[in-house]
């Protein structure tokens, strides 16, 4: 199996010393959670795409501090490379910023969250028993960090996840496209770091309790395995 990690963001400072990229924190979860996979990772802010997509089973896409409906450059590129992808039919995973970059590129409408900022653990209800290792599966608890949502479901989609904050937290298409918004990858002490650095922004209140609410934990690799299941090919109807 090779996976095609699209990193769609560069780290600075403290957070690439601790954790060098959001495409190094994807390829250690899959390997935390036993994929035996052979792992690419490309830039594309730098422009960084492999010569030919065909070289790869599946396609992930990572979050980003940049809109998914930016005018920018390289985020106009990704979109007209993943429209491709999807017409395709390309098995594709995106995180948070790919989560919703996908929804555009399907036709869902995506923009700023009216309650503001998500950050911090919070817990969504799971509507797909019948995904991979899902079966008694109600709610999960994953760790937020986002000003931008998915206001609707792509045309096609099936709505995987949800709460009040983010209607549309998860959604597959078929068994080709998941995409989740909060962030399997993260680790706790990424979740505080951005938490801390967007105090003035989340104001008091949210801050402490985003804060506070690291302490639970979250379910990062359980969503890694189910991915795992999902892009290898696990028939969503059969998920033992």
């Amino acid at each position: 199996m090779k996976l095609c990690i699209l990193d769609n963001d560069i780290l600075e400072g403290q957070l690439a010393q601790d954790y060098t990229s959001f495409g190094t924190l994807f390829m250690r979860l899959f390997e935390r959670v036993g994929a035996n996979w052979h792992m690419e990772v490309f830039n594309t802010p730098l422009g960084q795409y492999p010569a030919s997509f065909d070289d790869f089973d599946a396609v992930l896409l990572t979050g980003s501090r940049a809109d998914a409906f930016s005018d920018a450059p390289w985020v106009v590129e990704l979109r007209r490379r993943v429209t491709l992808l999807l017409q395709a039919r390309k098995k594709m995973v995106g995180v948070c910023f790919g989560h919703q970059l996908i929804a555009l590129c399907l036709g869902a409408p995506v923009g700023r969250a009216p309650q503001g900022w998500g950050a911090g653990r919070m817990t969504y209800d799971w509507h797909r028993t019948d995904l991979p290792h899902c079966a008694e599966r109600t709610e999960i608890a994953l760790l937020a960090s986002h000003q931008d949502q998915v206001h609707a479901l792509p045309p096609g989609a099936t709505l995987v996840a949800s709460n009040d904050f983010c209607p549309v937290a998860a959604f597959t298409v078929d068994n080709t496209v998941f995409c989740i918004q909060p962030h399997p990858e993260f680790e706790v002490g990424l979740s505080a770091y951005l938490i801390n650095k967007r105090r003035d922004m989340l104001g008091e209140e949210k801050h402490s309790a985003s804060l506070n609410s690291l302490v639970h934990g979250h379910e990062g690799e359980h969503i890694a395995r189910m991915m795992v299941a999902f892009i290898e090919g696990a028939d969503p109807t059969n998920p033992h």
